[in-house]
């Protein structure tokens, strides 16, 4: 069955001084799971409010109808079978655009990373690690932001540089980027620090900086995770197309 549209509650206004709580949906595989993350976040900080913990599509419906949620944590396995958390991310992703997401995993894998991001995600955590970096993350991804630490960063890189060679640009047509642009962004998605670009291109640090931010303002992105995904998922829309 899968999770039914929510009517989202209206966001709550507090008095100016006061911090924003964030509002979080936790969903597991067990309600042990759920309880043991819900007592581990309460003590790592008081701005979070745990309104509901859901194990299966239903209750995650549930919970969407009764509470306003602007993080949900979801889990790769659920009560109806292992991997459905990536089902949901989609059906979350599409009936509740204002909620976002992480993804919650047992171990990454380069195509466990990839299939997340890809369906809707805005973070990938995993189980193994301590509590305050689950705790930024939660806070990045409530700010905007995209989170995975550096070690799923170089395996989506790993992805989109084993998909073809970045310097034969792969970007569509309409690509607002000028051509020094895409050079920079091709060579930064390879992993190259802003200090290896600019020798690599014959620039300064400073103007590779700007070239950066240029593209992140350009594309409506904020970092470079999010920049190798755009180009993993631009590279990946090519192909198809090239296909048909």
């Amino acid at each position: 069955m899968a999770i039914q549209p929510a009517a989202l509650a209206h966001r709550e206004r507090l008095p100016l001084g006061r911090t924003k709580r964030i509002h979080i949906l936790l969903a597991d595989d067990t309600q042990m799971g759920c309880q043991l993350l819900k007592h581990a976040l309460a003590r790592s900080c008081s701005q979070f409010k745990v309104e509901d913990c859901a194990t299966n599509r239903a209750e995650i419906s549930r919970a969407l109808q009764a509470h306003q949620v602007d993080i949900a944590l979801v889990s790769e396995n659920f009560q109806e079978g292992p991997e459905v958390g990536l089902e949901v991310l989609t059906e979350l992703h599409t009936l509740s655009p204002e909620t976002r997401v992480i993804f919650l995993l047992n171990s990454a894998s380069e195509q466990q990373l990839v299939n997340a991001f890809r369906r809707g995600a805005k973070g990938v955590f995993c189980k193994s690690e301590p509590i305050p970096a689950l705790r930024k993350c939660i806070q990045a991804v409530h700010k905007g932001q995209i989170w995975a630490n550096s070690r799923q960063l170089n395996l989506i890189l790993d992805a989109l540089v084993g998909t073809a060679p970045l310097h034969e640009p792969e970007v569509p047509k309409t690509c607002p980027l000028a051509k020094r642009e895409e050079e920079v962004a091709l060579l930064v998605a390879e992993g190259l620090t802003n200090r290896e670009v600019a020798e690599r291109l014959g620039l300064s640090e400073h103007t590779v900086s700007n070239y950066l931010f240029r593209i992140y303002d350009k594309l409506g992105l904020s970092s470079r995770v999010e920049l190798v995904l755009y180009l993993l998922n631009q590279r990946q829309q090519n192909r198809r197309q090239q296909s048909h």
